[in-house]
């Protein structure tokens, strides 16, 4: 009876043990949520109002503050605006300053990294340009000038906002740098070819398009090679003249928000450059606008669950997402008016997919978010 007693009451204490623990890790996971999401920067809280109000902002200069669009366009650098190639640049830099490239070549002793180069490269190489090839026939059957600028745009494989996006859904920021460099040597070499064959061949496009190697070789080159180079140079310079810490701890948390104040800034220069473009053919825009919409969520989704399935984890897999599902605007916008003129339709269709792109991939930062919190996919 008494030893009946005594477990009666020692199990009672081992549930109230057990309930009480259980109610302190709510509270203390609760209070790290909540410390999180503190401890963000308001840039970073409320990136999602921020990018929209840069949208609106840019559509109401290009539509109601004369000549803002011509004027943003008088300056050309490789054959973008000056302002959007500052914005470009600005934002690439502080990403590529976090890299550690002091340890890239341990990364390339692991077998199961070219395995996941190799999906990378077939993905965005093969899967993604014929997909907006596909769709943009089967969207835009009867336009052929828009289906062109279409086709420019699903073979313009992401070099900047990729690290925008894989850094906001909590990516492999390293690894979204090595698939950029590739992709950036990659479409030095097969971004002419594949863009003639795709509208020349397949297409049979009566257009004389005249694409070369040094359209892409100079847009990848300035875009990526400049911040690329001016990184590498900071971190090996500041980490070794101020130390480790300080440049992790000061140098890092001050250069951060640059990036989102680079994306923020290319949006609103971006959207009052054509924003009376696209007001104007607002029926053409909506038409390049449903394809475009369908191949983001299609490539992004379709990238997610073969790389689920294969069991990648969870960083590697959002990096290969959002690297399958981004796309190289500057260099698909350059090649289009270099080529076609700057009031083409295929401009037009050029200039649409950023438009399209960034609130549907900022969109898909908060679901793969989710998704990962809701089957618990870790690393």
């Amino acid at each position: 009876m008494d030893t009946m007693s005594t477990t009666n009451h020692q199990s009672i204490a081992t549930t109230g043990d057990v309930e009480k623990l259980s109610d302190e890790r709510d509270t203390s996971s609760c209070t790290a949520k909540e410390s999180a999401f503190k401890g963000l920067g308001w840039l970073d809280r409320f990136l999602a109002v921020w990018i929209f109000l840069a949208m609106a902002i840019g559509i109401i200069l290009g539509n109601f503050v004369e000549n803002t669009g011509p004027a943003l366009q008088k300056g050309k650098f490789v054959g973008v605006s000056i302002p959007i190639a500052i914005g470009l640049l600005v934002m690439m830099y502080p990403i590529l300053c976090k890299v550690r490239y002091e340890s890239l070549h341990k990364v390339f002793q692991e077998r199961a990294i070219w395995t996941q180069i190799a999906f990378s490269i077939f993905v965005n190489w093969i899967i993604a340009p014929f997909l907006m090839l596909g769709l943009a026939w089967a969207f835009l059957p009867d336009q052929s000038e828009l289906r062109e600028g279409l086709i420019l745009v699903g073979l313009a494989r992401c070099i900047a906002m990729v690290l925008i996006w894989t850094g906001l859904a909590g990516g492999d920021s390293e690894y979204c740098a090595i698939l950029v460099a590739i992709n950036s040597l990659l479409q030095m070499v097969l971004f002419a070819p594949m863009a003639i064959f795709f509208i020349k061949v397949i297409s049979h496009s009566s257009s004389s398009v005249e694409l070369s190697y040094s359209t892409a070789a100079k847009s990848v080159a300035v875009f990526l090679g400049i911040p690329l180079g001016a990184a590498i140079l900071t971190r090996v310079t500041l980490r070794k003249l101020a130390g480790l810490r300080w440049y992790d701890q000061v140098f890092l948390k001050w250069a951060g928000p640059w990036s989102l104040i680079g994306l923020l800034f290319t949006i609103l220069v971006l959207f009052a450059s054509q924003g009376r473009q696209v007001v104007h053919q607002i029926v053409s825009v909506v038409r390049v606008a449903a394809p475009l919409i369908v191949y983001f969520i299609i490539v992004f989704f379709v990238t997610l669950l073969v790389a689920y399935k294969l069991g990648f984890g969870y960083k590697l897999a959002a990096t290969q997402s959002f690297t399958a599902a981004s796309n190289n605007f500057e260099l698909a916008i350059a090649v289009a008016v270099a080529t076609f003129g700057a009031d083409s339709n295929q401009a037009l269709a050029s200039t649409v997919g950023p438009l399209i792109e960034v609130p549907v991939l900022l969109g898909l930062v908060y679901v793969v978010k989710f998704i990962a919190k809701r089957v618990g996919w870790k690393d």
